[in-house]
């Protein structure tokens, strides 16, 4: 049984699989904005940090952002390129730490830029480097749908507002030392909700926009999607690029793996309590948490027969399951689908869309087993990265 020429038969499952295939068609996509406008992207670690792509990825992109130390740590160490971190309050033995790793450090007050500014010349003078240092603004522009990912949101603590901005100035803190400014408001968007953006950004930050060295447009930009509008977005850069002689920097997460990874499954059991019920050796709540926290619904396909069959919703197609998985959590529940043929122990089921947010979020709650990470290449076909078992789960504990 195959899919996209990958031997189902032969996986260790539950497995995540990257297709490098796919991932490229994403990197041509982002490097030719990089391209026609001169603005440099980075990849979020925080929604993929497979670092045996790094290498690959790197040769498109202009290097990573973090959000920790060891996000920090992991781009320094494996992917050429720049390092950027944003943290909304940076402990001091991180700090100390971070400015071994970081060359551009983002803060969420300038109570937090002046706490520290004198640890980074300090960096500076050891590393023999420059280090350039920003403010991350809150525009309080809310485009999103989704509360708990808006950024701008009523009491948001991510990013300082025009009133927190002109107090702090009021009060005696001083932009001196600060190339950037940095905002992050979008997820999941399409470029005209960044337009709507940036004229937030300009209406009440505009006059400090001026003399910047940079301008970091954050993330959230679904730029590889299908009915993203990306010649929006080529203009948008370009306009800030020459308003503000600026260099843009845009560091999406999701975009980069969108569409480019599988979490392959295999059934346990079948059974009825109501409605057709089918265990598998997936979990929700282990291996694909965002089916629980956004709530996200993935894609599912059967392979069963030598053949793929789509899914569709509960009643659409001949036979409905209830997907669950292994954990004694009630709520351990993938969502209801149909197919058009029984499920059987045994059966593979193909979850699409797995690459980002699944292997940076998965866990080992109930001592379950986290899925094998391995990637599809052309020239070598499925290599296996990491597998993982007892001693993993123990180390977390």
């Amino acid at each position: 049984m195959k899919y996209r020429d990958i031997n189902l038969e032969k996986l260790n499952t539950p497995c995540y699989i990257v297709d490098e295939r796919l991932l490229g068609k994403n990197m041509k996509i982002i490097k030719s904005v990089i391209d026609r406008t001169g603005c440099k992207i980075l990849l979020a670690q925080k929604a993929f940090s497979m670092y045996e792509e790094y290498p690959f990825m790197s040769r498109f992109l202009n290097g990573t952002t973090a959000s920790s130390l060891h996000e920090a740590r992991l781009g320094y160490e494996k992917f050429p390129g720049e390092v950027h971190i944003f943290n909304p309050a940076y402990r001091k033995d991180d700090m100390e730490e971070i400015l071994k790793y970081a060359e551009h450090i983002v803060f969420n007050s300038f109570a937090q830029w002046h706490k520290y500014r004198d640890m980074v010349k300090q960096a500076e003078k050891e590393r023999d480097i420059h280090i350039s240092c920003g403010l991350r603004i809150n525009p309080e522009c809310s485009t999103g749908d989704h509360a708990i990912y808006d950024p701008c949101g009523e009491g948001s603590r991510l990013g300082i507002t025009i009133e927190n901005f002109e107090k702090a100035l009021a009060e005696g803190y001083t932009p001196d030392g600060i190339e950037g400014l940095h905002f992050h408001t979008l997820c999941e968007q399409n470029s005209d909700d960044l337009e709507t953006t940036i004229k937030a950004v300009e209406e009440k930050f505009g006059k400090y926009m001026k003399g910047m060295k940079w301008l970091n447009l954050g993330g959230g930009h679904h730029i590889t999607r299908n009915d993203y509008d990306v010649e929006r977005l080529v203009g948008l850069i370009n306009y800030l690029k020459e308003k503000y002689n600026a260099v843009i920097y845009l560091e999406p997460g999701e975009a980069h793996v969108l569409n480019t990874g599988f979490l392959i499954s295999t059934v346990l059991e079948t059974f009825k309590n109501t409605i057709n019920i089918a265990i598998l050796d997936t979990s929700a709540a282990c291996h694909m948490p965002d089916v629980i926290e956004m709530p996200y619904r993935p894609y599912v396909m059967l392979a069963k027969n030598e053949k793929i069959y789509d899914s569709g919703e509960a009643g659409e197609k001949k036979y409905t399951y209830r997907l669950g998985g292994p954990t004694c959590l009630a709520g351990d529940i993938i969502g209801d689908y149909s197919f058009d043929e029984e499920l059987c122990e045994g059966d593979k089921l193909i979850f699409t869309d797995m690459s980002h947010y699944s292997m940076v979020k998965n866990n080992t709650f109930n001592g379950i087993n986290l899925p094998d990470i391995c990637v599809y290449r052309e020239n070598e076909g499925v290599k296996t990265v990491k597998r993982f078992g007892y001693e993993d789960f123990i180390a977390r504990v």
